[in-house]
């Protein structure tokens, strides 16, 4: 097919369209090529330039669909050709002038009509022929198909997100509910194990007992501070309070290894300030890399009477009822440091009311300032001494640590001698 001297537009949209009904062309296919060969045409016939249009069926090529070859001829009006991607329909500029469209043919054989010599060219001032109107109806037709089909993928695309949606939203609901069934009963498992390497809650007369006792890090129960208490034949209450090197589950066994060798010691009847040396010579056959601190302490309920040993560990502070505070100082090196044990036995005494507190260095370090730290816990136990005993540890830690540069595992334990405030003498327990 050949139109030549096409000097409008709707003239050359109808000679478009009629060449695609001739070879079968979907309408689609039809429409974007009547929009393409406008496109490249306007400019030269706004110009008052005449184009040419031809359109040649070709057989099959190597994949074996035919093609339909439409070319578009046109003199050179100061516009290029657009690029492919711009047009409705891409096409190949195969000559300065010519502008060309592969379009791929339906394989079935159809039967193409071959008009009279001279039917297929539409000679100028030629009117156009009837028919334009439906044409245009049915590509409006296709387009709004499309856009319905379009429509109604996208609304069931919509609704097939919304259920996924909804279905992730309740996925991510069971886990969640799962993973606070799983922290409840972790949480449970800890707590168990805690209470497990708990000493019992000692029973004396005319004496309170406080605990506090938290990890480094929240997700373990346990580290390598530890305590231990119990009563001597002798009626005398001893204390042991361990801090092993690290953190975690190996540090506590450290930890448990150092009290139990105390308390077997301390029961067959060795003396005070042999213990920590004892102890170090006990357990470094089997560890050799054990290293912990230790502060002892035994106390006499009846009289007050107090006597401490110490291996490295931060001195018990002593809080009189009237007031005054005193760090107990007692010189010594910890277990498998050099040369373990305790260098002497400092002895007091203490008064009805008096506070001791033994503690471990999470309490004063967290900081990072061991002296500043010093100060600041005499200050707090001064400040919370009126309150019970059971819970008094736990809110000296809690102000203790209003702020931590030095996260680390943290014990303090508060004894005090009965006959004191009213206020104070309200029980005795562990608190953590």
């Amino acid at each position: 097919m050949t139109a030549t001297d096409l000097c409008s537009l709707p003239a050359l949209r109808h000679a478009v369209r009629r060449l695609a009904d001739a070879h079968h062309l979907d309408v689609e296919v039809r429409a974007r090529l009547a929009l393409a060969v406008t496109h490249v045409a306007a400019p030269a016939v706004e110009a008052g330039h005449a184009v040419a249009l031809t359109a040649e069926r070709r057989g099959a090529g190597q994949d074996g669909t035919p093609m339909l070859v439409v070319v578009l001829d046109r003199p050179a009006c100061g516009v290029d050709v657009p690029a492919a991607d711009d047009l409705p329909l891409p096409a190949h500029r195969t000559t300065p002038t010519a502008v060309t469209w592969h379009i791929p043919l339906d394989p079935a054989p159809h039967d193409v009509p071959r008009p009279a010599p001279g039917a297929d060219v539409v000679a100028p001032g030629e009117p156009l022929p009837t028919g334009e109107t439906e044409l245009l109806l049915k590509e409006l037709g296709a387009a709004l198909a499309q856009v319905d089909a379009l429509k109604a993928e996208h609304r069931m695309l919509k609704h097939e997100l919304a259920e996924t949606n909804s279905g992730v939203l309740a996925l991510y609901v069971q886990l969640d509910e799962r993973d606070q069934q799983l922290r409840r009963a972790h949480g449970r498992v800890l707590r168990e194990l805690e209470d497990a390497l708990r000493p019992p809650v000692l029973d004396v007369p005319g004496l309170e007992l406080g605990v506090h006792y938290a990890p480094a890090d929240s997700e373990a129960p346990t580290g390598g501070d530890l305590y231990d208490w119990f009563v001597l034949p002798d009626g005398t209450v001893h204390i042991t309070v361990v801090d092993a090197l690290g953190h975690g589950v190996r540090s506590t066994r450290t930890a448990l290894n150092v009290t139990h060798a105390v308390r077997t010691l301390a029961l067959e009847g060795h003396p005070l300030e042999s213990v920590v040396a004892r102890t170090n010579e006990v357990l470094a056959p089997f560890d050799p890399g054990l290293m912990a601190t230790v502060l002892l302490a035994r106390l006499r309920p009846e009289t007050g009477e107090l006597r401490l040993a110490n291996g490295s560990h931060p001195p018990a502070l002593l809080l009189r009822r009237e007031g005054d505070t005193e760090f107990l100082e007692t010189p010594g090196r910890g277990i498998g440091f050099p040369l373990p044990g305790s260098e002497g036995i400092r002895r007091t005494r203490l008064r009805p009311g008096d506070l001791l507190l033994l503690y471990t260095d999470g309490l004063t370090e967290s900081r990072r300032d061991p002296e500043e730290g010093e100060a600041r816990l005499a200050r707090a136990v001064r400040e919370h001494a009126h309150r019970p005993t059971a819970h008094l540890p736990a809110e000296i830690a809690k102000e203790m640590h209003e702020v931590i540069l030095h996260a680390d595992d943290t014990l303090a334990l508060a004894v005090r001698l009965g006959g004191g405030t009213d206020e104070g003498a309200s029980g005795q327990g562990a608190d953590a």
